[in-house]
């Protein structure tokens, strides 16, 4: 994958970027793919419903509210993701199990860390278009990951 920096200075007219400030947890720093979105609050259920789908190098784009209360995703469900072939996911939000994350090939960003596990009631939505960070997420556009930060473009770029 080239550098989200060049792929910004190539098609800064096809593609927007996300202004949140995501910390990298997962083995892989720069990953991309096809978006799938989920919707929830302190509730993964949902969350994990679509990481036992096959991935076909998918990136899920997770919007928890921003907030850092609860941890969305921990070690178990990062090893489901990468046996699924996902290739990545985006939590505005928080995991847990980062130490373990780390060792898992999978791509990770996520705003923070906290140990407390998230509800499990089913709320939420899939599949809806999500806005945080200045940027819209929709399902089946593609998103590119890496140190520098998050690219979304309705057409592969690459």
């Amino acid at each position: 994958m080239r550098p989200t920096t060049d792929l910004y200075d190539d098609f800064e007219d096809a593609c927007q970027t996300c202004s949140l400030q995501f910390r990298n947890f997962g083995g892989r720093a720069g990953f991309f793919g096809r978006i799938r979105t989920v919707r929830c609050f302190h509730d993964n259920v949902l969350f994990r419903q679509l990481l036992s789908e096959p991935g076909d190098g998918g990136v899920i784009v997770v919007d928890g509210g921003g907030s850092t209360a609860m941890a969305l995703m921990g070690d178990m469900l990062a090893a489901r993701a990468q046996d699924n072939g996902w290739a990545g996911v985006i939590i505005n939000g928080a995991i847990r199990d980062s130490a373990e994350i780390a060792g898992i090939d999978i791509g990770v960003k996520a705003l923070g860390v906290n140990p407390a596990k998230s509800k499990k009631k089913g709320e939420g939505e899939l599949d809806v278009v999500l806005e945080f960070g200045g940027a819209q997420f929709r399902p089946g556009d593609w998103v590119y990951c890496d140190e520098d930060g998050v690219l979304i473009s309705a057409v592969e770029i690459e």
